[in-house]
């Protein structure tokens, strides 16, 4: 179904420099059609990824007393879709979020942003890797990566390559948890190939996509293939038909980033590929209307 009003909560922070979170986020789905508030959980002057001396205001203590004004003036959203929290406390918060904001059809989405490469990041503890798990049992669907995911179900992480069945053991797993839908990121089956796998459990349906694996290290990217594959969704497009686009969206900006950017900290450049996902999703809501 096309969601009647398209509108999101993205809960995510800012990174002023090096485009991740809210400043990919917001304008994707914006891009996608979708009217998208923020609930930023920090304000950073740049991303953490290969940047030292960044400035860092935690909002924890903001979260619940803005969410408490949204209720007040009677604040209503399609979709509530988390990212990166920078503590255990917030996973709390965003939890209480959830159960205040969601309605008989909202689509609940968390990417668990952990880690990557099989380690957590620096700021992450045993703690928020455990109510990362308890928060993604509340969502429709759940978007990690395999670090993040092997960390989520208790696994040991395996770098790849991967076979399909492994795959699929996963995805079914990841739903167990409780989402009815999962999509993973990051898998491989061979050398030069990179892409995603997603599982929907209430038709048993799976598929996979995989394209030409460019070399480098490109962050923000998760965060741009979540906001693209919940773009999709929110336009009608089942959740093959979304990850697909939002794979080759992922794909084309990361190809322009390894031909375009001097350095990859600042971030993918998705921008001139915002018509191309424009389009798609007007393909989607036709597809539905029709």
């Amino acid at each position: 179904m096309i969601y009647k009003e398209m509108s999101c909560l993205a809960i995510h922070d800012i990174s002023g420099v090096g485009k991740c979170s809210l400043t990919v986020a917001l304008p994707v789905l914006s891009c996608c059609g979708v009217e998208t508030s923020v609930m930023p959980t920090a304000v950073l002057s740049t991303h953490t990824g290969g940047f030292e001396g960044y400035t860092y205001r935690d909002l924890t203590d903001d979260l619940l007393p803005m969410a408490e004004h949204w209720r007040k003036v009677g604040a209503r959203f399609q979709s509530l879709y988390s990212g990166f929290l920078g503590s255990a406390g917030q996973i709390g918060l965003v939890e209480q979020v959830f159960d205040w904001f969601k309605g008989e059809d909202t689509l609940i989405m968390v990417d668990p942003v952990m880690g990557d490469g099989g380690k957590l990041y620096r700021t992450y503890t045993q703690e928020m890797a455990d109510g990362m798990a308890r928060l993604c049992q509340k969502a429709d669907i759940v978007v990690p990566n395999m670090t993040e995911a092997c960390h989520l179900l208790g696994r040991p992480y395996n770098p790849g390559p991967y076979t399909r069945e492994e795959i699929r053991e996963i995805l079914h797993q990841l739903c167990a948890l409780g989402p009815k839908m999962a999509v993973l990121t990051g898998v491989w089956l061979k050398e030069g190939t990179l892409g995603t796998a997603c599982y929907d459990a209430r038709t048993g349906e799976a598929e996979l996509y995989l394209t030409d694996r460019i070399e480098g290290f490109y962050h923000g990217t998760g965060d741009l293939f979540a906001s693209a594959l919940l773009g999709g969704l929110l336009n009608g497009g089942s959740l093959k038909g979304s990850c697909e686009i939002a794979t080759e969206f992922t794909w084309r900006t990361i190809e322009t980033t390894f031909e375009k950017s001097t350095d990859y900290r600042f971030g993918p450049k998705f921008e001139c590929h915002l018509p191309w996902l424009a389009e798609k999703m007007e393909a989607c809501r036709k597809t539905v209307a029709n």
